[in-house]
């Protein structure tokens, strides 16, 4: 305890303040149709909130999170926790995102990765059917990033919301905050994609039918059918281990991962590398908290995304009337920055009030994580105009 007194003293010295701990919440629906048509009962979700909401509801942010994310974007829940949420380092007292002036609000999506996460809560495939007692597995129906959005839209019309100073999100949550910015343009005020997207195209389906594949080529998955006799743990950790390669770029990822200089390999052919070994280490320690069902209903709505859902993406984006800051990473390998770059100008051409900032980094796609803090001025910026 000593050493965190001693920290907290170092920050506040420097004029950095840590969150108070943070409390995870629960939001129920007794019923919810999909955009698929499929009707859904008891649906829940977890959420969480950093700041102060004012008196007239005016400086509210929600952040939408990451594919395999969760709504801990700051702060921790316990002084013991190792690490904050993905976004600490600009969500907090005088950060970016200032929680001295905004009410920073969290939800987790429909169908989360980290199923089995204890902080979690979320319906999904591996929730209970009330109408069979047993896991949806695959009867759960396919959910859409406005799906995602529109249980966000339920939370916050029961909290008195109408209106967002700003969403906010990276990958997965960028495509739900532009949705946000096409689906409910009178309530949302400022929009930032960070390492996003306007729709998905060819090349990205394919990628991401990628991680599906090994889950469903595992003879544990039984088709989706799964929850008695334990996960696909082989396909799952395959999967995992996908996403965070495709996630990567050689800079950062070589940094992480020993170099090849194994000696077995060169003369067994069965050998395996050191660097991928240590990569399907890292996977297995997230499929410990990871339902395999989820990431196949997670990939799906992130192929069938394109914001607005009805017609062309330029066409959809004419509703939008909110400021937007599109913040792509120069080195994506999974969502190239030309997807945002291509959605910024078609808002330029529309005459619509965008700007656009690419973020520089060694990690990739994973820069609109790690390297994010290299853009606080500009966010901060953006969010205060």
């Amino acid at each position: 305890m000593k050493w965190l007194l001693s920290l907290g003293l170092l920050l506040a010295s420097l004029g950095i303040q840590a969150l108070p701990l943070v409390e995870k919440q629960r939001f129920d629906l007794a019923s919810f149709t999909t955009q698929s048509g499929a009707v859904l009962k008891k649906v829940s979700v977890g959420w969480e909130a950093y700041g102060t909401l004012n008196a007239d509801k005016s400086n509210v942010i929600l952040i939408t999170h990451f594919f395999s994310g969760t709504s801990h974007a700051a702060g921790k829940y316990h002084d013991s926790d190792p690490a904050p949420g993905y976004w600490d380092a600009i969500i907090g007292p005088g950060k970016a995102i200032d929680t001295d002036k905004y009410y920073v609000l969290s939800v987790d999506t429909l169908a989360n990765a980290n199923a089995f996460d204890p902080n979690v809560i979320t319906t999904g495939p591996a929730s209970i059917d009330p109408a069979t007692g047993k896991p949806y597995g695959l009867r759960f129906p396919v959910v859409s990033i406005r799906d995602f959005v529109r249980v966000q839209k339920a939370l916050l019309d029961s909290l008195g919301i109408h209106k967002l100073h700003a969403v906010v999100g990276a990958s997965m949550g960028s495509f739900q905050a532009l949705d946000w910015a096409v689906a409910y343009p009178d309530e949302v005020e400022r929009m930032v994609s960070v390492i996003g997207a306007g729709q998905m195209d060819p090349w990205t389906v394919y990628g991401l039918e990628r991680w599906s594949d090994p889950i469903k080529a595992d003879p544990a998955w039984h088709h989706g059918d799964y929850y008695a006799s334990g996960q696909p743990r082989e396909g799952l950790n395959k999967a995992l281990a996908y996403i965070i390669y495709d996630a990567s770029y050689p800079d950062g990822f070589n940094r992480r991962y020993p170099a090849p200089t194994d000696q077995a390999p060169k003369v067994d052919i069965d050998a395996g590398f050191a660097s991928v070994k240590a990569l399907a280490s890292q996977a297995a320690l997230r499929a410990k908290y990871q339902d395999a069902n989820a990431i196949l209903y997670l990939v799906r709505a992130s192929q069938i995304y394109l914001a607005g859902y009805e017609g062309n993406l330029e066409d959809n984006l004419k509703k939008v009337t909110a400021k937007t800051l599109f913040m792509p990473a120069s080195h994506d390998r999974l969502l190239v920055p030309k997807m945002a770059r291509s959605t910024f100008e078609t808002l330029k051409k529309l005459g619509k009030d965008t700007q656009y900032q690419e973020i520089d980094g060694p990690w990739g796609h994973l820069d609109g994580l790690v390297s994010i803090p290299s853009q606080a001025g500009v966010l901060k910026a953006f969010l205060a105009k």
